[in-house]
Order: C-alpha cells, then sequence, then structure tokens
C-alpha cells in the first residue's frame, strides 16, 4: 500500500522505514488518535472504501483542526480480513489521501502505519498538526460571558444514518454521514481570532459542549432560535419519521419529525464541525454562527438551552448499556 501514498513536504523518512521522520517547523507536535470499526462506525454494504477512508481521516484531522493545528499527517493502522479485495483497500487509500489533500493548505499525508489480519476491517489512524507557532486552544480556557458558535453544520450525519437504516438512501444528507467534511481551516482561524477553547463535534453538540464546561468550570447557555433545524433537516425527519410509521415497523418509537430534527442538531455526532468559545465583542467571520454564551457560577456548570436543562441523552456514550 505504500505505493500509493505521495510523500509531503514536510516528510523526511517517508513510508518504508521503522518510522517516519516528519520536520517539525513549530517545534511542538498536535497528536491524536482515532478508531473507525467495521459494524460500530461503517458499514461495507453501506459505504464504499474511498468512503471509509474519508471519513477514517476527517476523524483525527478535525480533532488537530479544533486545537488550532493545521492538520500535517496520519499514521494509519489496518487490520482487515484475508479475503478483502485489493482494489478496496486501493479505493480505501485513495479516500484517505484525498481527505489529506483538503485538509490544509498544504496538505497533509499519509506517512506511515501498520497492517494485521482480523475478523473484520479495523482502521486505527493517528493524526499530526501543526501549531505555526499558535498557542493551542485547550477545552479549558473559556471564560463567563464568551461567546459560543460553531463553523460547520450541525446534524447532517445523524440525518443521513437515520436516512440509512430507513432505506432512504438517495437523500443527499446520506452523503454527509457516510463523507463528512470538516471546517479544517476554521480551527487555525478561530485560533487566530482569540478563540478561548474549541472542540470538534464528534459525539453531538450537548455532549461536546459539557467538556468544554467541565474543563472550563462555567455554564453554557445555549440559544434554541440560533439553533432551529434547517428545511433539508426538517424534510429528512418528516421522511424518517414517515417510515417507522409503515405498518411493517411496528414497535418503533416515533418522535415527532420536528423533535427528530432538533435531536439530531443537539445530540448526533460525527459531522466534525468545530465548536469555540470566543470573548464577547469578537467579530466573527459569516462561517461561524454564534448559537449561546457562557456564564460562571461555583455549581452552575453543565449545558442548558433557553435556560433550561436538557433532559434527554446529549449525545453518543461509547461505554452506554444502550
Amino acid at each position: 500500500m505504500s505505493a500509493w501514498f505521495p510523500p509531503g513536504p514536510a516528510t523526511l523518512v517517508g513510508i518504508g522505514d521503522d518510522a517516519a521522520v516528519l520536520a517539525v517547523p513549530d517545534g511542538r507536535v498536535v497528536a491524536t488518535t482515532d478508531f473507525l470499526i467495521e459494524g460500530r462506525h461503517f458499514r461495507r454494504d453501506w459505504a464504499s472504501a474511498a468512503d471509509v477512508g474519508h471519513k477514517a481521516a476527517a476523524r483525527s484531522l478535525a480533532d488537530c483542526a479544533a486545537m488550532g493545528a493545521e492538520p500535517s499527517a496520519l499514521l494509519v493502522a489496518l487490520a482487515a480480513p484475508p479475503d478483502l479485495p485489493v482494489s478496496w483497500a486501493r479505493e480505501l487509500a485513495g479516500g484517505l489521501a484525498a481527505e489529506c489533500a483538503r485538509a490544509s493548505r498544504a496538505g497533509a499525508h499519509v506517512i506511515g502505519g501498520d497492517t494485521a489480519r482480523a475478523d473484520q476491517v479495523v482502521l486505527a489512524v493517528t493524526g499530526l498538526g501543526d501549531l505555526a507557532g499558535r498557542s493551542p486552544v485547550l477545552r479549558s480556557g473559556a471564560g463567563p460571558g464568551d461567546l459560543v458558535a460553531v463553523a460547520g453544520p450541525l446534524g447532517h450525519a445523524a440525518a443521513g444514518l437515520a436516512l440509512l437504516e430507513e432505506g432512504l438512501a438517495s437523500d443527499p444528507l446520506v452523503r454527509e454521514h457516510l463523507r463528512p467534511a470538516p471546517p479544517y481551516d476554521a480551527g487555525p482561524e478561530a485560533a487566530g481570532l482569540g478563540a478561548t477553547a474549541m472542540i470538534d463535534v464528534s459525539d453531538g453538540l450537548l455532549a461536546d459542549l459539557g467538556h468544554i464546561a467541565a474543563a472550563s468550570g462555567l455554564r453554557v447557555d445555549l440559544d434554541s432560535a440560533a439553533l432551529r433545524p434547517g428545511d433539508r433537516l426538517t424534510a429528512a425527519a418528516r421522511a424518517v419519521a414517515a417510515s417507522r410509521r409503515h405498518p411493517a415497523r411496528t414497535g418503533l418509537v416515533t418522535r415527532p419529525p420536528d423533535d427528530l430534527a432538533l435531536g439530531w442538531v443537539l445530540t448526533g455526532g460525527e459531522d466534525h464541525s468545530l465548536a469555540a468559545t470566543f470573548p464577547a465583542g469578537t467579530r466573527l467571520p459569516p462561517r461561524w454562527k454564534v448559537i449561546g454564551v457562557t456564564a460562571g457560577g461555583s455549581r452552575d456548570h453543565g449545558i442548558v438551552i433557553d435556560g433550561q436543562p436538557w433532559a434527554q441523552a446529549r449525545g453518543w456514550d461509547h461505554f452506554s448499556a444502550g
């Protein structure tokens, strides 16, 4: 597979040795890792190998961007069944390389990894990023009175998954589940604008903003009007609700379409959009949508919407009983 990944300009020693050597202009490296597991994060009957490659890269590259870094490189460990077609592996490599290419101005590159035999496809992807002299943007830096803003869509990937589960694969939102497109350059942009905290929305907006609230010791108060689902999500929710009311689908709990769409926005993960806090009065570019503010208080940490707590699950929990 090494021949399918071109070397990057910062790669001093590339694929083929015991380890790669990467030039680090800043002197610091942002590093993260993530899994993509067949049957848990993707299905080969729903997703092409290129889709899997794009998603596997996006999950780690978005984490680098959420620190304010420009993604620079990936290490990819692939475990697969022995009967996996070579054509599937080649297409996977193409998806990984293509997502790397759109991740930063200089492009990120796959610089190494490992392979192993397994009963199903498993990808473990390590992402590396360059801060370019900036301080990293942590989850713990938000202060009372900060603006809370988001760059990128919310709920689209969750809507796409729900559509797939109902056999409604023709809706364009399905692609946003199969190939999320994080706004990578919004991470360094936010750092340059003075962002005090940042995170990528992977487990759900409420769950991930909850990490910022906990780390920063404050409350995040969201404005429901700023989180109203758009027409695409509303139409998708109606289609999903109608499918679940079909006589053959008895036993499924069907939420009203408006509630379903709002749930996707608030708790649907895997869009890998960026959520950040900024000092009050910061003038934000149009792609950053203000959705709330932060407030202090010794016992008043967590997330509220229009001042009220969200009574349902906040997003994905990897180890929940469900």
